[in-house]
Order: C-alpha cells, then sequence, then structure tokens
C-alpha cells in the first residue's frame, strides 16, 4: 500500500508540474481598446497565427482610461489613447518606447498620419495609429426633414447649436459626445475662436454654446448612441464618423425604416487619431509588440477598417478596403474637406479643471 501510494502521489505531482509548466508557458496579451472599435475576428486569427491569447476589455471615454493609466498597475499591454491623452500620458511617463525593430510592418504606415500623429508623440516613438477620423453630425434623414423642413440640408454646426433649431429637434432627441475636449473645440471653431485655445474665456465660450442648447439635449454619451440612433431613439447625434456609419449599417441590417446620414459640416470639424501604445508597467511586452505588428499588416487593419469603417494610418491597407469605405467621403475625406479639419494640443491641469467644471455644469443643467 505504501509503495502504491508513492507512486500515485509522484504521478499527481507530476501532472501538477506539467499543468504548472504549461500555464507558466502559456502566452497572453491584455488589450483595453474603445468600444465597438475591432471585428472579433481580428483577435481570433491573431491567437490562431501566434498562440497568444488575447483578454479584450473596452471602455468609452479617455477619461476612464487615464484614470487607469495614471493610478498605475492598470494590468494592460496594449491601451488606445486619443491624440492630445497620449501626448499628456508620455509627458508622464505612462508609457514605454516601443521597440521598432519588433515591428517589422513599420513601412506600411501611411507619411501623412505618420506626420500629424508626431505632433502629440515627437518622433513616433511611442505609439502607432489604429484608426483616425472626424466627430461631426450623424442624424436620422425622415426625423431631421419632419423637426426642421424638407427643404432644409444639414451642412452646417447651425443644425445642432442654433438654439431654435435645436429646440425643433428636442423631441426626436438630441445626443451629445460625451468627449469635452473635442466638442468644446468644435464649439470654439463655430463661434470664430481658435479651436486649440486654452484660454479660460474662450473655453467659457464654448460652454456656452451648449448651454444655450442644453435644455434640448436628451443625452450625453459616447457609446450607447450608436444603437439610440440606428433604432430611432435619438435622431441627431454629435458623434465619430465611424460610430455613425457603424449605426447605419446597423439599421439597414435591422430593416427598421430608419435611415442615417453623416456629414462633415462646412465650418470644419476636429480629426482625431486613436493610437496603440505600451504601458511602461506592461507585464506582456513581447507579446504587446506581437499584437501592435499583426494590427499593423495590410490585411489585419483592412479587416478591421471595414468592420468598423473607420480610415486607418497604414497607407498599404488602402487597396484592401472594401469601395464603401475606402471611397466614402465621410471615411476618407476629399483635400478640400481635410483642410478644414484640425487638431487640438493637450490641456494641461489648469486648462483641464476648468474644462471639466464646465462640463460639468452642462451635462448636469446647472
Amino acid at each position: 500500500m505504501k509503495a502504491h501510494f508513492i507512486r500515485t502521489a509522484s504521478v499527481a505531482l507530476a501532472t501538477i508540474f506539467i499543468a504548472s509548466a504549461v500555464q507558466a508557458q502559456e502566452r497572453v496579451v491584455n488589450v483595453y481598446n474603445w468600444s465597438d472599435y475591432i471585428d472579433e475576428s481580428v483577435l481570433a486569427d491573431f491567437t490562431k497565427e501566434t498562440g497568444i491569447k488575447v483578454v479584450y476589455d473596452v471602455f468609452d471615454s479617455n477619461e476612464l482610461l487615464e484614470t487607469k493609466l495614471l493610478a498605475g498597475g492598470s494590468g494592460y499591454d496594449v491601451v488606445v489613447p486619443t491624440a492630445p491623452f497620449l501626448a499628456r500620458q508620455i509627458q508622464a511617463g505612462v508609457f514605454q518606447k516601443l521597440d521598432k525593430a519588433k515591428l517589422t510592418n513599420v513601412s506600411n504606415l501611411w507619411p501623412m498620419v505618420s506626420e500629424r500623429l508626431a505632433k502629440y508623440d515627437p518622433g513616433n516613438e511611442y505609439a502607432i495609429n489604429y484608426m483616425w477620423g472626424t466627430t461631426g453630425i450623424g442624424y436620422n434623414v425622415a426625423k431631421v426633414k419632419e423637426a426642421l423642413g424638407a427643404d432644409f440640408t444639414v451642412d452646417s454646426w447651425d443644425a445642432i447649436f442654433k438654439p431654435e433649431n435645436a429646440e425643433k429637434l428636442k423631441t426626436c432627441g438630441i445626443n451629445i459626445l460625451d468627449a469635452s475636449d473635442e466638442t468644446f473645440a468644435i464649439a470654439m471653431n463655430y463661434i470664430g475662436k481658435d479651436p486649440d485655445s486654452k484660454e479660460a474665456a474662450d473655453l467659457e465660450a464654448g460652454g456656452e454654446v451648449y448651454m444655450k442648447i442644453r435644455p434640448s439635449v436628451r443625452t450625453f454619451n459616447s457609446s450607447a448612441y450608436i444603437d439610440d440612433l440606428a433604432n430611432g431613439d435619438v435622431c441627431v447625434t454629435i458623434g465619430w464618423s465611424g460610430d455613425i456609419l457603424q449605426a447605419k449599417a446597423r439599421a439597414e441590417e435591422a430593416n427598421n425604416g430608419v435611415e442615417i446620414n453623416y456629414v462633415i459640416p462646412k465650418e470644419g470639424t476636429y480629426m482625431w487619431f486613436d493610437n496603440m501604445a505600451i504601458p511602461a508597467d506592461a507585464k506582456n511586452v513581447a507579446e504587446a509588440h506581437e499584437f501592435i505588428n499583426f494590427l499593423m499588416r495590410p490585411d489585419v487593419i483592412a479587416k478591421a477598417s471595414n468592420y468598423v469603417q473607420y480610415a486607418n494610418g497604414n497607407l498599404a491597407s488602402q487597396e484592401l478596403l472594401d469601395a464603401e469605405v475606402k471611397d466614402n467621403p465621410a471615411v476618407y475625406p476629399p483635400e478640400d474637406v481635410m483642410a478644414k479639419l484640425f487638431t487640438i494640443s493637450p490641456y494641461g491641469p489648469r486648462e483641464q479643471r476648468v474644462l471639466n467644471r464646465v462640463w460639468t455644469t452642462i451635462k448636469t443643467g446647472n
């Protein structure tokens, strides 16, 4: 009996050792990205090709991501901040420099996008662009015509920012993107101020644009509005280009009679960049580089763009994009529209406090 016990115990210990060894060898990458922002088959393809498991979490605001990063120990290996937040986080030492030797697909990048991104990440040392786009107006064609008149053309921020128009749209529902940095920039540009101004008076003036229409605004959100627009629960929104095109696609798939359109207003708007970066305290750095490099492959990022209907920073991918994406001026704007797109620099702590205070007042209506 004693010998049998010893043999049984030995087998059990060996089994535990082998299981532990296998577990220790399991490769994983922890990714934190925006909601509704990837074709899930891309993640499955990555795991199939590399054996690396993807633990994928989502957020819907840069502020939420920044809070986790600045607190440290986020547990993530790849995160996707928007450019002004990226710049501020680089200054705070949140990220580690990319090892370009491990990013063999870097030659596929689009110089135009990389050059614009360098405003936030000098030398492009810390981040690689994932997607880029614009912030414009998404609207329910039938409901907006019903509210504003059959002859009304939605081609200007007037459609939302003029209180008399907002009042007419109140019944069918207005949503404002819960992203104060860019919404304020848009409002300041609309009233003829520098959209990149950090002066308190200019921020207050931008906030006043929203305060004037606040009684007519139903919601402030950055993710639920996709389905709300697709389902007809709101009729107009300030939103991200690809999100609104996703809403359009969902409405068409549901065959619910809702027609969605997206427009870049003639006054111009914000051009944003969402970028992949590796936190300084990431545990799986090699896997993070493999994940980023995989997404820099033209076929992979084209698949992602075709799904989310956003432009990407990969020039080599363009010949692989669906025509409805590549040839859509809402996704890849023509040069005359590109000339009216602006970017913004990071807010300092003092300006951020002003921005937060005014935005909170607007959202609460107090």
